[in-house]
């Protein structure tokens, strides 16, 4: 075996105490994902003091832009798990190989969402509404987005292999200085700022592409000067059939699991509309929301992940053991205090996205009903992530489809046949309820495995 880059000290997901390296780990990513959150409840917030019909333009284009994520992220985990795994038995070379073959995954991918703006953007958004003004600054936004998607793509790569290492802290830096860009753009461009031409959604979506395109040049140069574990070169980037199988084993469930959430947006989005276009601005709000409580889990589970992969390669039950059981109490905690909040001040949430009288009506009943999933989603969301750093995503993706296609999504619809919109947000914790139950047979099983192998 070639010794050329082989760190000199073992890596410290080996070493380091649990607590203190799941915290040290988690902690950056944390940080970076609430200021992405907060990107994301500054961007509609503005979006909707141009009107409730651009923020549901906007609400519409989510589940696209969701899928891109899915895509970027599904990858990025499949990559996560080969890398920490390779460096966990290792395997330099291959560690090399893999970074370097994500970059060009990157791009193909990016190539796939340029051919759906191209020829199905109008068909996607007409399958949720009919309302020309919604649709006009629906298509404006999402063309943008997906034309200029490759920074995120490229952006997500580079954190994945920085997260993979132990590196959070600058793959924090690399979220959080885009998410930034991203928030002070905003104004300026949406309204025309500073000289800026008033751009609308336009802007909004520029601003967000922009921020991106930071975020993915900051990540190449931190992988580049600052994480001498891997070494990507262009020689490298030609995949072979082993890494491809190694990466897309765990990355297409990945994707799978994340694009049913966008099915499960586009599919609900149709079903408010239904009622009023006002639903569809409420169910977006929502979103934003609960992304500033879900994003710390991920945070938590963008940690854990490498430590649990890595430990594998190595084999330490133990340390795998506990970094579980210290991510699931981080995540309760996190998503008992967002249903809290949601329960006690619903109207000042909505109140941040200029809401009306009529979204008032909607939405307080909305958040307070859909945040009772929040008791069992923070226990789901970790243990999906602990199949998809064991190799087992195909675990997650099915307590995925036993959530939003087995329960959710039909339980939304029949609950709208009643024609009380209030009945309708129900089936969000119904379908948590699924998730925990599939979730726990999972985790069980695959804990059993690993006590075996031991």
């Amino acid at each position: 075996m070639s010794t050329k880059n082989i760190p000199t000290n073992e890596n410290k997901m080996g070493t380091m105490p649990v607590g203190k390296l799941l915290f040290t780990m988690s902690l950056p990513m944390i940080v970076s994902m609430l200021v992405q959150a907060l990107y994301n409840i500054v961007d509609s917030a503005f979006v909707a003091q141009i009107s409730e019909n651009a923020l549901s333009a906007v609400s519409l284009a989510f589940p696209m832009q969701n899928f891109i994520i899915a895509v970027s992220t599904g990858i990025g985990v499949g990559v996560n798990a080969l890398l920490s795994k390779s460096l966990g038995q290792k395997k330099y070379e291959l560690a090399n190989k893999t970074a370097s073959v994500s970059l060009l995954l990157a791009v193909l991918s990016w190539l796939g969402f340029v051919v759906i703006g191209i020829f199905f953007t109008d068909l996607y958004l007409q399958g949720q509404t009919d309302v020309p003004e919604i649709l006009e600054l629906g298509r404006i936004y999402l063309k943008i987005c997906l034309f200029g998607s490759l920074g995120i793509f490229v952006q997500i790569a580079s954190e994945k292999l920085l997260q993979a290492t132990g590196r959070t802290m600058f793959s924090m830096a690399t979220q959080g200085i885009g998410a930034i860009t991203n928030i002070i753009l905003d104004p300026i461009l949406i309204f025309g700022l500073l000289g800026a031409p008033k751009m609308g959604v336009a802007g909004a979506a520029l601003a967000t592409v922009i921020g991106q395109f930071i975020s993915c040049f900051l990540g190449l140069y931190f992988n580049a000067k600052n994480n001498p574990d891997i070494k990507i070169s262009i020689k490298n980037m030609l995949p072979t059939r082993g890494i491809l199988r190694s990466i897309f084993v765990v990355g297409i469930p990945s994707i799978l699991m994340v694009s049913i959430g966008s099915v499960m947006v586009f599919f609900m989005n149709g079903i408010l509309a239904t009622f009023t276009p006002t639903a569809i601005a409420v169910f977006g709000v929502y979103f934003k929301l609960q992304s500033f409580v879900l994003m710390p889990i991920f945070g938590i589970t963008n940690g854990m992940i490498p430590i649990i992969a890595y430990n594998y390669g190595a084999g330490h039950q133990d340390r795998i053991l506990q970094a579980i059981k210290y991510s699931i109490l981080g995540a309760i905690g996190i998503m008992v205090t967002g249903m809290i909040t949601f329960q006690l001040i619903p109207d000042k949430l909505l109140l941040l996205f200029n809401a009306s009288e009529d979204m008032l009506l909607i939405g307080v009943p909305a958040l307070k009903t859909i945040s009772f999933s929040f008791l069992l989603a923070g226990y789901n969301i970790v243990s999906s992530a602990v199949f998809q750093s064991l190799g087992n995503g195909i675990y997650s993706l099915c307590a995925s489809i036993a959530r939003q296609v087995v329960v959710l999504m039909p339980v939304a619809y029949l609950l709208s046949l009643s024609g009380n919109l209030n009945l309708v947000w129900f089936a969000f914790p119904i379908a948590e309820i699924m998730s925990f139950a599939a979730c726990t047979f999972f985790l069980f099983k695959i804990l059993k495995r690993i006590k075996i192998q031991s």
